[in-house]
């Protein structure tokens, strides 16, 4: 098992200031667990602690944008893009500041904390709003490319980050670019878009798959926002059918915007794996995983149900 997402925040703060960057992150009292403690410990001046109190610290962050600083917040996702979702829209994207929202222990992989922790509507409250750019890494690698590629380009950027380990997806040097799906495995029969740790179960059910003689291209769509049209077309127009795969709500994430997409320029069979309309429970990751039906096993299903159709 590799480093979690959220590992990767401080540490590539850290490194975008040494390179030059002229970055300031503002907290609401959890930079331990955000990891951005590694940015204060390194240049101090750099963090702000507001307290818990994750509206006035988006708004803190606005305002420092405004005097040309990159300004970044800290929080879990339940507080960063819940609580402060008001602020995020009215003062950030309304005003297109250049303020990047990364919040941590996104999803049921919180694990213990529970339904009230597990944010699994952030994607869907964040992609509606103009301006903002949405990104859900896969693995540390890619988290760390995200919040480089947040930081360098202008203007609100919302990067999902998770609490617990996932599995290594790319090496070391990888780079993102805005608005592209990455093909990680390519396929004949049926296309498994996935983002974030659901990227991985991806591949385990392609793996699966393969076994049974299915041949599954399987997409990293890291960029839900905006989206790479193209590769989802093309890959679609080659398997004709699609399985999404998120650890968020069914409603509003991934699997929507995919189905928007293709409703309208490639209609095409499709299963969403994701959370259903409801709250998340306490648990284990694992057995999170596997209760909501976010693993390789309920992955292959999906795509068998469609050949079945």
């Amino acid at each position: 098992m590799g480093k979690a997402t959220r590992a990767a925040y401080g540490e590539t703060l850290v490194e975008l200031v040494e390179e030059g960057l002229n970055i300031v992150v503002v907290e609401a009292d959890l930079s331990g667990s955000t990891t951005t403690a590694k940015l204060g410990a390194a240049y101090p001046e750099r963090l702000v602690n507001v307290g818990i109190a994750e509206q006035n610290m988006t708004c803190v962050a606005a305002g420092l944008s405004a005097t040309g600083r990159i300004a970044f917040t800290g929080s879990f996702a339940v507080f960063g893009a819940g609580r402060a979702y008001e602020q995020i829209r009215n003062t950030v994207c309304y005003n297109n500041f250049d303020v990047k929202i990364a919040p941590t222990h996104s999803g049921v992989t919180v694990g213990p904390d529970g339904g009230s922790h597990q944010m699994l509507e952030d994607i869907a409250l964040m992609r509606v709003l103009p301006n903002m750019r949405v990104l859900v890494p896969a693995d540390y690698v890619s988290a760390k490319a995200a919040i480089r590629l947040a930081a360098k380009t202008p203007g609100p950027f919302y990067v999902r980050l998770g609490r617990v380990g996932v599995p290594d997806v790319y090496e070391e040097g990888f780079e993102l670019e805005l608005g592209r799906a990455y093909i990680l495995r390519e396929g004949t029969d049926v296309t498994l878009a996935a983002c974030g740790i659901e990227v991985a179960k991806a591949l385990e059910a392609a793996e699966m798959l393969q076994k049974q003689g299915i041949s599954a291209e399987v997409l990293d769509m890291v960029s839900v926002k905006p989206l790479d049209v193209d590769t989802l077309v093309e890959s679609v127009l080659k398997t004709g059918r699609i399985v999404t795969c998120e650890e968020h709500s069914v409603l509003g994430g991934l699997g929507s915007a995919v189905s928007e997409v293709l409703s309208e320029v490639a209609p095409t069979p499709t299963r969403r794996i994701g959370v259903a309309d409801r709250f998340g429970t306490s648990g284990t990751p694992d057995e999170l995983i596997e209760y909501f039906g976010l693993g390789a096993d309920a992955i292959v299903e999906a795509a068998l149900e469609l050949f079945r159709l």
